[in-house]
């Protein structure tokens, strides 16, 4: 605008290179949001402008150089778009998620040095990029061990982009899953984050990974928990929106999300949650609260883990021995078969 670059050129001011993903208000302004994704005071504010102009949408890593905020404003203001999800800032007619065709999962995902829980539920059921893998859970049945376990290998692999959304966890787990879990994307709304502020975390994160798969990326998104999601958005409609963005896209250059979210069947929901995606899952880990709770490992039951297509995602070899693991497996008492599991992946 004129105000713009009479600004620009009678009134320097002092900037910083800034980065963060992008919220787009209902206003159709947007913030700039940092580690974790709850808004914060230090959040920087893009105009409708430069978000109608740069063609930018929710969950975008925006990068520029942001002013101080002046006379009556609260947030620092983003003065230019330099860069979009690391390159030039995108023009109309890129892809939009939603249009992109889904395809059957076909990639096995590789998990690099996996701890013994991720061998056990590897050699139970074959995960692939843009899976809906449901972990059924209940509290202190090790779900937090595996999805750190399998956030850590997958990271560590180098092919996929993590993001880890946790909804109405304690405070505390926050700076233990930093720890725990190098290198992938925080998305956080702990319990001390109002309900709605919770859901806005939640979709600000899966957004983030939908900009990811437009772009070619494989993003995995780990979501614990959609019971806690459910019980924050006040019913089951962004849990099957979050659960239902698990795919693999068939267009050239596109990527995959895969979507790994646990559910409670007993949670404050009521089992909501796991009744409205149980039948969408293209991969279903089953964990065992009483083998949990008596300390022996692995804590699953390998008869209710199963993938969907597993005939297309492992040669006749790996079929195979899927099939005699299972049929070894099948019939024993949990403690047994969690002995004779933890002996074939040890």
């Amino acid at each position: 605008s004129r105000a713009e670059r009479v600004w620009r050129t009678e009134s320097p001011e002092a900037t910083e290179q800034v980065s963060g993903v992008l919220e787009i208000t209902r206003q159709r302004h947007g913030f700039l949001r940092g580690e974790g994704l709850a808004a914060r005071d230090d959040d920087v504010y893009v105009s409708a402008s430069q978000v109608r102009r740069c063609a930018l949408r929710s969950g975008d890593l925006v990068t520029g150089p942001a002013r101080p905020p002046r006379r009556g404003e609260r947030h620092r203001a983003l003065v230019r778009v330099e860069q979009v999800n690391g390159g030039e800032p995108p023009q109309d007619g890129r892809p939009s998620f939603e249009s992109l065709t889904p395809a059957a999962p076909s990639r096995l995902l590789r998990l690099q040095d996996p701890e013994p829980l991720v061998r056990a539920v590897r050699a139970l059921v074959p995960l692939a990029y843009g899976q809906r893998v449901l972990v059924r859970a209940a509290p202190r049945s090790g779900r937090t061990t595996l999805l750190r376990g399998l956030a850590r290998a997958i990271a560590a692999a180098g092919e996929a982009r993590v993001i880890v959304l946790l909804i109405d966890e304690r405070p505390e787990e926050v700076p233990a899953w930093r720890e725990a879990a190098p290198g992938v994307e925080l998305a956080l709304a702990p319990a001390d984050l109002a309900p709605a502020e919770q859901v806005r975390v939640a979709q600000l994160a899966l957004e983030r990974a939908r900009r990811l798969a437009e772009a070619g990326e494989d993003a995995v998104l780990l979501c614990d928990s959609l019971s806690r999601l459910a019980v924050a958005a006040g019913g089951v409609a962004e849990v099957k929106r979050l659960f239902g963005s698990g795919r693999e896209l068939a267009e050239e250059g596109a990527g995959s999300l895969t979507v790994i979210a646990t559910a409670f069947a007993d949670g404050e929901d009521g089992g909501d949650a796991e009744r409205a995606v149980i039948t969408t899952e293209t991969a279903l880990i089953t964990l065992d609260q009483q083998l949990a709770e008596q300390g022996i490992a692995p804590a699953l039951r390998p008869a209710e883990c199963r993938a969907v297509g597993e005939a297309e995602l492992l040669d006749a070899t790996e079929l195979a021995r899927l099939r005699s693991l299972r049929a070894e497996l099948a019939g024993l008492e949990p403690a047994t078969a969690a002995a004779r599991l933890r002996g074939r992946v040890a």
